[in-house]
């Protein structure tokens, strides 16, 4: 294999549940883009592997920056919907990688936030974002992910600060709401959070759960985007109050991190599942969900809420990574 790695600045990888995704930074530029199923791979390290023997690259990068689906917290980093684990230490030895950098995957996302061209956020309602305010990311994906992006005292961008609000305690305010989120805790899940009812998961829970309790074992099992092209094409009632329920709790779980830190700057949701709900969430109850605030209510009204198209988001957030952090 021919050693061409005099181009490359470094490698970066956004790793979630499903999919590992892996691009090269050449020249400043995001390229080589590769898309691998996590479940063909035994490890992270097979996965790195492959990459690499596919860009025919017979030594890797020297500088790596990772995006992944989990908590980040010292050296041994564990998905959270996927069986891979790691150790960073072990990962530079074995790869003789000089600067690895390990993020949860919406800090890197966050990142990307500020750099992103009006063309990749579809805006779905409220103000304007006000300049050098507070945002926030959050998005459903196989999983469900937030970040916050704290502006600076200064005014010269925005400190990032990840965490795993996707597991925050998901509150029912129907009894709708209760009666499958009491079966959920009590048949499947000690506890009931945001991610267990919004994310691609969560929509396989919300379509499981509801066939039991409502004694509609008739309906075939279905996927979590077979459940979603149903709901979409108005083909199944139950299909459709599923991705109803979960668009209403996206509104309430921004909504409620929006108030935590004063989000003017705007709500902004990302992930691989909203991109293909555009349309749907302009139609749906998630504006009226998310400014369903009581006193509160004008307030969060003026509060923009977008969803961000960019098909490689965390990518950007990688890259920014590398360019600029090392």
């Amino acid at each position: 294999m021919e050693n061409n790695n005099h181009n490359i600045q470094g490698l970066i990888a956004d790793i979630g549940g499903t999919n590992a995704r892996f691009a090269l930074i050449k020249n400043g530029e995001i390229s080589n883009e590769v898309i691998f199923k996590c479940d063909s791979y035994a490890t992270f390290d097979a996965a790195i592997e492959a990459y690499l023997k596919q860009e025919s690259l017979e030594e890797a990068p020297k500088k790596f920056s990772l995006a992944i689906a989990g908590p980040v917290n010292g050296d041994e980093i564990a998905m959270t919907n996927h069986v891979w684990s790691f150790s960073i230490h072990a990962l530079k030895e074995k790869f003789a990688i000089e600067t690895l950098n390990v993020m949860n995957d919406f800090e890197a996302v966050a990142f990307a936030i500020p750099y992103m061209q009006d063309e990749f956020l579809e805006k779905i309602g409220g103000g304007d974002a006000v300049v050098n305010k507070n945002k926030i990311v959050i998005g459903p994906g196989t999983g469900l992910g937030a970040a916050m992006l704290v502006a600076k005292a200064d005014g010269n961008g925005y400190e990032v600060v990840g965490g795993e609000g996707g597991h925050v305690t998901m509150p029912a305010r129907t009894q709708r709401e209760f009666d499958i989120f009491q079966y959920l805790e009590h048949h499947k899940y000690s506890h009931v959070s945001g991610e267990r009812v919004c994310s691609g998961k969560g929509l396989l829970n919300l379509y499981d759960t509801i066939r039991i309790i409502d004694e509609r074992m008739d309906l075939p099992a279905l996927l979590p985007e077979e459940i979603t092209k149903k709901a979409m094409e108005g083909s199944c009632a139950v299909c459709k109050e599923c991705l109803d329920l979960m668009v209403v709790f996206l509104g309430r779980l921004a909504a409620n991190m929006a108030l935590m830190i004063n989000a003017y700057g705007g709500v902004y949701i990302a992930g691989g599942i909203a991109p293909q709900l555009i349309d749907y969430i302009k139609q749906s109850d998630f504006r009226k969900e998310y400014w369903s605030k009581g006193r509160y209510k004008d307030y969060m009204r003026a509060i923009p809420t977008y969803v961000v198209t960019h098909p490689y988001i965390a990518f950007e957030g990688l890259k920014h990574d590398i360019l600029y952090s090392f």
